[in-house]
């Protein structure tokens, strides 16, 4: 199911997960809240009830009738049917594929909600494995599309009534070169749940499950990754040592899903003839491997100017002659200690979004009039943050881990853009409405950047500005030049895996190479550093998922440019009409209104600037 997310560490950003059972964990045990009051908890009634919901088994009872009767009455026909019946058939399986997705996105919710429940656990597994059955009988429809010619699909356009589902269709046929026969198709298709979808489930419940011991305290992963923002160093290093130990003494165990998840995806690239590792993920955000390129060479040449140039600065504002990687977010001595508490995050939040637009700010409204959210603090939980869809028959979830800092309203606004894009682009429906990870960033990252620049103009103090600033450049550093670093890691690690096997300490040199690479010389790493590749999830969900964020921050840095000049006449308009596009457009096609070019090397370089230019203006207030 689709779904977009952000951990703890914004440096290691995010993946699907899922939440709990909405009988048994309801919106009246909200948390208490940093800062006093308490949290929001989702309720996850408007999916079902609870995973014995007769009205669950019922819709998959459902859905494997209506599956069965599809393929007994569309298998092998398609080549003879006429568009309009063509479009009849895709618009029948849209509706058994949103059935499935309801229940599929209810038992992601429940399980991210506290995968250390067992319960929990074996009903995800059960879900999957009864979706995975249900959905091989659709699997022909796709298949059996794609192996249409051209011509002949475009005759089946020329009524008209198959034109809806051009895009999809468009989409769907990407990944017609690298398609297999049908029964190796289904083979991979239902060895899904006790391949790669077996490992996923093994990593998220071992990290669940651990505990990081810190300052005599035993925390959560998600709390010990938290204390790497405290003000006192000690902290952060007894902090950042516990996380060393905790996932230094399972690294093994790390090292065995990792190595068999690129082995697998070897496999399954070489039969599918992709060119290299990330091409797979490249087809899948609809870009080519030269923009990509293209990205990372811009990043990559930026280091100096962007990530050394910063991280030189911050060594001398906290007097030491390096830094190490516990620092690395550490707060200024002039940052805000203040909690934020919850209400006064999301009056923050709300209020920026409708100071540009207010159909924005009512399509936000709503995750905070009833229990969309789930903010509160407790094990078990996921770690991170993430926005999912769930289906456009109901609405979007947000789980959070709300801890009060700033940089947790710059989540909340994060994930709230994404809601917000999930509803707007529902309007396309199920099929229509996912976009691509490139531009599922656009609305996320842009909502980031109007709470920001909302707080930054109204500050006046000049130390806090700084400090403001300086936040807001990690945060970008984070999302750009460390996703980056994170894809050239996830390059060179499945490059070198298809040569053999590759030891743990083999894992810790290429992460210690590329992180030197990346953040430059004012860093002093300590050995330890060398494991902590191992909690990142993307790596194991969703591979070569990272420079999405890169490429997102950067679309957007370049879109925020262009709103800022005023040079685009109907701006709000058309932004809004971007996020309703859902996936029915391209990110050429997206753009174009804006007079933006991602194709065009100089879109990089714009996108890059921006984070120059903060930089730059710190600088010139540090005198």
């Amino acid at each position: 199911m689709r779904c977009c997310n952000r951990t703890e560490d914004p440096s290691a950003m995010p993946r699907p997960v899922p939440a709990r059972n909405a009988a048994v964990f309801s919106p009246l045990d909200a948390g208490a809240a940093p800062g006093g009051g308490e949290l929001p908890v989702w309720d996850l009634g408007d999916l079902y009830r609870s995973p014995e919901d007769p009205a669950l088994a019922a819709d998959l009872q459902a859905a494997e009738t209506e599956a069965q009767s599809f393929a007994a009455r569309f298998a092998g026909k398609l080549t003879g049917m006429d568009g309009a019946a063509l479009a009849a058939a895709i618009a029948e399986y849209e509706r058994i594929e949103e059935r499935l997705g309801k229940a599929m996105s209810y038992a992601q919710l429940v399980f991210s909600g506290d995968a250390t429940d067992a319960a929990n656990g074996r009903f995800y597994q059960t879900a999957q494995e009864r979706v995975t059955a249900i959905s091989s009988h659709l699997l022909f429809f796709t298949l059996e599309l794609n192996r249409l010619e051209e011509a002949e699909l475009e005759r089946k356009f020329s009524g008209g009534a198959l034109e809806r589902w051009r895009p999809w269709l468009r989409d769907l046929r990407v990944f017609r070169p690298h398609q297999l026969s049908d029964e190796a198709e289904k083979l991979l298709h239902e060895k899904e749940v006790t391949g790669r979808g077996a490992w996923n489930r093994l990593f998220d419940e071992t990290v669940a499950a651990m505990t990081v011991a810190v300052g005599g305290e035993e925390l959560t992963v998600s709390a010990a990754l938290n204390r790497l923002t405290d003000r006192d160093r000690a902290v952060r290093e007894a902090a950042a040592k516990g996380v060393s130990e905790a996932f230094g003494g399972r690294v093994r165990l790390f090292s065995l899903i990792t190595n068999t998840l690129a082995k697998d995806k070897e496999i399954i690239d070489t039969w599918r003839r992709y060119p290299r590792p990330a091409s797979a993920r490249n087809r899948a955000n609809m870009v080519e491997d030269e923009v990509v390129d293209a990205l990372v060479s811009a990043v990559v040449e930026s280091f100096p100017r962007l990530s050394h140039r910063y991280y030189g600065m911050k060594a001398k504002w906290l007097g030491l002659p390096k830094l190490q990687h516990w620092d690395r977010n550490a707060p200024l001595p002039e940052e805000d200690d203040r909690l934020v508490p919850w209400p006064e995050a999301v009056e923050r939040v709300m209020g920026s979004y409708a100071n540009f637009s207010g159909e924005l700010a009512s399509a936000a409204k709503p995750f905070f009039d009833r229990p969309w959210i789930d903010a509160a603090l407790r094990p078990g939980k996921a770690s991170g943050a993430f926005a999912h869809p769930t289906v456009p028959s109901a609405h979007p979830y947000l789980l959070l881990n709300y801890h009060g800092k700033p940089r947790d309203v710059m989540t909340l606004a994060h994930e709230l853009g994404h809601g917000v894009h999930q509803v707007l682009a529902g309007q396309q429906g199920y099929l229509l409405s996912g976009t691509p990870l490139t531009l599922a960033e656009t609305a996320s990252v842009f909502g980031e950047m109007l709470t920001f620049r909302g707080l930054l103009d109204a500050e006046t103090d000049g130390r806090r500005r700084r400090a403001m600033l300086a936040g807001k450049v990690e945060d970008m550093l984070n999302t750009v030049v460390r996703q980056i670093a994170f894809y050239r890691f996830e390059s060179r690690l499945h490059d070198e895996r298809r040569k053999g096997e590759i030891a743990h300490e083999r894992i810790g040199e290429i992460w210690m190479d590329i992180q030197r690479e990346s953040l430059g010389p004012a860093f002093e790493f300590t050995p330890d550093y060398s494991v902590y590749w191992a909690y990142i999830p993307h790596f194991v969900h969703t591979p070569f998922y990272v420079y999405a964020y890169a490429f997102g921050d950067c679309l957007v840095n370049a879109l925020y440019g262009v709103f800022q000049e005023g040079g685009v006449p109907d701006f709000e308009r058309k932004y809004l009409d971007l996020l309703r596009a859902g996936g029915t457009l391209r990110h050429k096609e997206l753009l174009a209104p804006f007079g933006l070019d991602a194709s065009d090397p100089k879109f990089w370089k714009r996108g890059l600037d921006v984070i120059s230019g903060f930089i730059d203006e710190i600088e010139r207030s540090d005198v």
